[in-house]
């Protein structure tokens, strides 16, 4: 067993004290917590394509834990995808040094809102590049951060190869030339840890399977996320994403910012969830964290058996201004929601089934579905199995859309998050199940003709 393994059981042994049995008590805003210093604000950051809606278990869990709200904030980066070429500007995606830039002014903000002197960092996959650019190349970087928790970050890259020698993800590239070059890649006076998982991070291979030539050798092996300097830990059997958001990932996040290992990985409910977010994206162009104004959303809730909406209307109904932000709405903790996006430019109406949310969220950002291709409209609908948090893993998961495992999902290395079912006309809003291990959600095909989408969205 690794050492790290033998670790993360340890802290397992301790959830399952006594501690476990409540909620302790934590400090308010200002005060100390008994043995230990303030709790920091932590600043969670998302991966390469990404937004931040990826981090809500995770803060929810935070939270859970005692962590104040008012002490968490997921940064959603504007354009969240890698150049081709990092020294190239390209429409709708950003450059590791404007990565960088918007995090330098997201750390500012929260230690003037906060108060703090310091805070943490937490990242997966791209976002750990900002922090380590931060960190050593923004004068005074490192003395604003406590903690740097990388998870799944490529920080030895994904690739060697010379004909995209500057993409920001190559071990060549003038970035990870810089960020590596030293005799450590921890810096002083900021605490390091990153997340990798054994063998199961798809970015993390010594062949490129993730990609059109997958024989082709990368370059770079299952410890490529580890720095040098740092607490490193392996999170066997979880994915590229898992290592980042997964409960088990959460553990060590917490432990290692907190100094004690969590009371419990269970999410706490709330009375009376409200939730927000923004509208994002480009329709027909690069997927961006941009908002969208113009866009009509709706929540119903639905019947967890059928997908039926319940009720006489909508629980809730707005058109977005300039900010893309659709909210608030009050839900309750055990209610099965779907989510209606409408917006201009195209995109398909894209109908969004989700499981209950039991706690609170400003972060349940809407994105519009794919662009429906001629296959979807001679199909007559088409429900989507989409998940964020984590890829899809056979034989390591149990997963059923419609009551069978999708065609589409590779044995082995878990790389695919996205499932497809394609109903005939007749078969138009009849329920459909999506099973991910625990978690179900029951969704409804829409019309392709009337350019609609359903998706089911997995939270876990």
């Amino acid at each position: 067993m690794h050492p790290s393994s033998r670790r993360f059981l340890l802290r397992l042994a301790l959830l399952a004290g006594p501690s476990a049995a409540g909620l302790r008590q934590r400090p308010a805003l200002g005060q100390r917590s008994s043995g230990g210093p303030d709790l920091p604000p932590v600043l969670f950051l998302h991966g390469n394509g990404d937004h931040a809606a990826l981090w809500l278990t995770t803060l929810w869990r935070f939270e859970s834990n005692g962590w104040p709200r008012g002490l968490l904030h997921a940064v959603n980066f504007p354009d969240p995808s890698a150049r081709d070429d990092d020294a190239v500007p390209q429409p709708g995606r950003s450059s590791s040094a404007e990565q960088t830039a918007f995090l330098a002014e997201r750390v500012r903000e929260a230690r003037e809102r906060t108060g703090a002197a310091r805070v943490a960092l937490v990242a997966n996959s791209r976002g750990g590049n900002a922090i380590r650019d931060f960190v050593t190349r923004v004068e005074g970087g490192a003395g604003q951060v406590s903690h740097a928790v990388l998870c799944g970050t490529p920080n030895r890259g994904v690739y060697d190869w010379p004909e995209i020698r500057n993409r920001e993800f190559n071990a060549n590239s003038d970035l990870l030339r810089r960020l590596n070059g030293g005799e450590t890649d921890a810096v002083p006076g900021t605490a390091f840890l990153t997340l990798r998982s054994d063998s199961n991070d798809l970015f993390a291979q010594p062949r490129a399977i993730w990609s059109a030539t997958p024989d082709r050798p990368t370059g770079t092996d299952a410890a490529g996320p580890e720095l040098r300097g740092a607490t490193n830990l392996v999170l066997p059997g979880l994915d590229h994403r898992e290592v980042a958001y997964h409960p088990r990932a959460f553990a060590e996040i917490f432990a290692f910012v907190a100094g004690r290992p969590p009371d419990r990985l269970a999410v706490v409910p709330e009375a009376r969830p409200v939730l927000d977010g923004s509208v994002t994206g480009t329709p027909g162009g690069v997927q961006t964290n941009r908002p969208v104004e113009g866009a009509t959303v709706e929540v119903f809730r639905t019947d967890p058996e059928t997908g039926a909406r319940m009720g006489e209307g909508p629980l809730h109904r707005r058109v977005t201004a300039a900010d893309g932000r659709w909210g608030p709405v009050a839900v309750a903790p055990d209610w099965a929601l779907e989510f209606t996006l409408a917006q201009p430019g195209g995109a398909p109406t894209t109908h969004i089934y989700r499981s209950p949310f039991p706690r609170s969220s400003a972060v349940v950002h809407l994105r519009a579905a794919r662009p429906l291709t001629d296959a979807d409209r001679a199909a007559g609908g088409v429900v989507l199995m989409t998940r964020p948090r984590g890829y899809f893993g056979v034989p390591r998961d149990f997963l059923a859309l419609d009551g069978r495992l999708p065609p589409e999902i590779p044995r082995g290395v878990p790389r695919v998050s996205v499932a497809t079912l394609s109903l005939p006309v007749a078969e138009l809003g009849r329920p459909v199940a999506a099973l991910f291990n625990e978690e179900r959600i029951v969704a409804r095909a829409w019309p392709s003709a009337e350019n609609r989408i359903a998706v089911a969205e997995l939270t876990g």
